[in-house]
Order: structure tokens, then C-alpha cells, then sequence
């Protein structure tokens, strides 16, 4: 079963800066991750269900299953994505683990 790291960033103080970070930077991290099979990331536009956009960003990283998510996270390149993550990360942003549907 694919497992998928879902990843949303409320809004930062400072957008410009925040992206220049974390394209610049954060995202060539992820890259390196061992076991990722893809990932893809967006920039939150509107919220057309009329409520409040709280998110800036998503983010959507892809493995085989749990256990290379798992592996990935505690591997020394995982590590360094995730202190990276804490340090750019607005408060209230959110990390889950999604098993998609087959």
C-alpha cells in the first residue's frame, strides 16, 4: 500500500522569503530523502468553500508503503529535511501519514 507524507504549512509572515527557503533549499533536501518515489508541492490559493485559508502550502511526499516511509524519516537525509521543517515552518503548520486508497 503507497503511504504518502502530507505535509501543510500555514501561513508565514513573510511569503517571499519563506519560498525562496523552502524552493531553494527545503525542497533539493526532500529530493535527496532514500525511498521517496515522488513528490510534488503547491502553493495554496483560495479556499472555495468560503472559510479561512489557514494553509500556505502543501506538500506530498510518496512511498512504496509504510515501512520505506518509516525508513526514509529516520534516515540521516530524513533527519535533515525534518530539522530544516521545524526551522522554516510556521507555527500551527502540520504533518500526517495518508495510506491512499488502491
Amino acid at each position: 500500500m503507497t503511504a504518502k507524507l502530507v505535509v501543510l504549512y500555514t501561513q508565514p509572515g513573510d511569503t517571499a522569503s519563506f519560498d525562496e527557503h523552502y524552493l531553494g533549499v527545503h525542497g533539493p533536501l526532500v529530493d535527496k530523502i532514500p525511498g521517496l518515489e515522488r513528490w510534488e508541492s503547491a502553493r495554496i490559493v483560495a479556499a472555495p468553500d468560503g472559510g479561512e485559508q489557514t494553509y500556505y502550502r502543501v506538500a506530498e511526499l510518496y512511498f512504496r508503503d509504510p515501512t520505506a516511509l518509516q525508513a526514509a524519516l529516520g534516515s540521516e537525509q530524513g533527519q535533515a529535511t525534518a530539522a530544516d521543517f521545524q526551522a522554516i515552518a510556521p507555527p500551527g503548520s502540520r504533518m500526517f501519514v495518508a495510506a491512499i486508497d488502491d
